[in-house]
């Protein structure tokens, strides 16, 4: 039982030995796998600007990102207008698109002030029209809120561009040592930004659902803890550290618990942590290998992964009852269970022949309706875009880490990797203010 438990938990917090060096405060490159094909035909002009953002280019990654779009090359474009009435759309008609962007960026003082236009070709009618105004230095903001507001224009759902992403980096420091980053980034990677810098492990990153603070997994004191940080302030606390495990944290739909394991007992457990009280209450209680809760809308029912079966598979259980129901069947290994935020989704890390593939299924399907989303046989634990049309994830790509963002719908993945160096660990942040 002790061999066990040891070998599981590297795997329970996060496969420490497979982690390699990467570069902090880099952006991620985003690189595009491969053609939207059966996406939505969309072009994207360039917009008129004297700023050195390429506003078009963010846009058209940010909607070929989602799996829903296909946006058109410059020079599929017949011609580069700014404004409606500029389109001959008799031209546009003739072409692929079967809707229109159009725009202009000025600025004011430290201010860009962005005017954009959605038209629909086939009927030459404006689907809408915004002035959108951020900081010199939210310029790429401008852009993400652009493709939300198309997003939702055209497909009815809420856009998810203008987003966070948290993930763990790490490389090498003064004498060799290692260096360990928890990074926030736009949902594209870019603008990353350093929550903590450390000489210890981090891993696990959990958003609250206000997007205001960050629980994760430290090994600071040479022992694993759980630590949450508020992101305005930069203060921090530690929420737990009993000998044994203290891993993967995931924060409730209503932000006032956080689902844990433990190794109090030596077999780890699922525990919810009440932040008000600092109560403690066990979910699973028996001598199997229980870890990787994620929460289910209801704020009460948590998706878990337990070896309780003989193999690694998905359960789900309501805290305060006493039986778990099995999710996942006909898989050899299945873990890393993620919901989507309207509860009907089970994203998951199937894993079979030697390899790791993400995919999804119906809560309740019981896996009838299993299907792949991604091919590299090596990824790492999923987690939704705060919409549910996107899953976020790592992988190992060449000898590399890389993230990568694929829509939950089918199709193509995007890359964001370094230039140089690796990282794990993505959490997909909520929506930020309102729409």
């Amino acid at each position: 039982m002790k061999a066990r438990i040891q070998r599981w938990g590297l795997w329970i917090l996060s496969g420490l030995l497979f982690l390699a060096p990467a570069v902090s405060q880099a952006e991620l490159n985003i690189v595009i796998s491969g053609g939207q094909e059966s996406g939505v035909p969309i072009a994207v002009v360039p917009f008129s600007t004297t700023t050195n953002t390429d506003f078009a280019s963010i846009i058209d990654a940010d909607l070929a990102r989602s799996g829903q779009f296909a946006p058109l090359t410059t020079d599929q474009m017949p011609s580069q207008p700014s404004a409606p009435e500029q389109v001959q759309f008799d031209q546009w008609r003739t072409g692929k698109a079967q809707y229109l962007v159009v725009g202009k960026v000025v600025q004011q003082g430290g201010n860009y002030q962005a005017t954009f236009y959605l038209l629909n070709v086939t009927n030459g009618q404006q689907m809408t029209g915004r002035v959108i105004s951020a900081p010199v230095s939210a310029a790429r903001s401008i852009a993400h809120r652009i493709a939300d507001i198309i997003f939702k224009q055209i497909t009815g759902v809420r856009g998810a561009f203008d987003t966070k992403i948290a993930y763990v980096t790490e490389t090498d420091g003064p004498g060799k040592k290692r260096r360990y980053t928890l990074e926030v980034a736009d949902s594209d990677g870019a603008n990353p930004q350093t929550v903590l810098s450390s000489n210890f492990p981090l891993m696990s990153p959990t958003w609250s659902p206000d997007g205001s603070k960050l629980a994760y997994v430290s090994f600071e004191g040479r022992r694993s803890g759980i630590w949450v940080q508020d992101l305005r302030t930069g203060q921090r606390y530690q929420l737990t550290k009993f000998p044994g495990i203290n891993g993967a944290p995931s924060w409730s739909p209503k932000g006032n618990k956080i689902a844990i394991t433990l190794s109090k007992y030596h077999s780890p457990n699922i525990y919810v942590v009440d932040l008000d009280t600092r109560n403690l209450t066990q979910v699973t209680n028996d001598g199997s290998i229980n870890t990787e809760a994620c929460w289910l809308p209801d704020n009460q029912t948590l998706v878990f992964t337990s070896d309780r079966s003989g193999s690694p598979q998905l359960f789900e259980k309501t805290v305060g009852t006493s039986s778990a129901q099995r999710l996942t069947f006909g898989l050899s290994y299945a873990a890393g269970g993620a919901i989507s935020p309207d509860g009907k989704t089970l994203a998951l890390l199937a894993g079979g022949n030697g390899g790791f593939r993400v995919a999804v299924q119906s809560l309740s399907g019981g896996g009838s309706d299993l299907r792949y989303i991604s091919n590299g046989g090596s990824e790492e634990r999923p987690s939704f875009a705060p919409n549910g049309s996107m899953l976020i994830y790592a992988s190992q790509v060449g000898g590399s880490s890389v993230l990568k963002v694929s829509p939950v719908s089918g199709g193509e993945s995007q890359t964001l990797r370094f230039a140089r160096g690796k990282v794990r660990d993505p959490a997909w942040g909520p929506f930020q203010g309102d729409e």
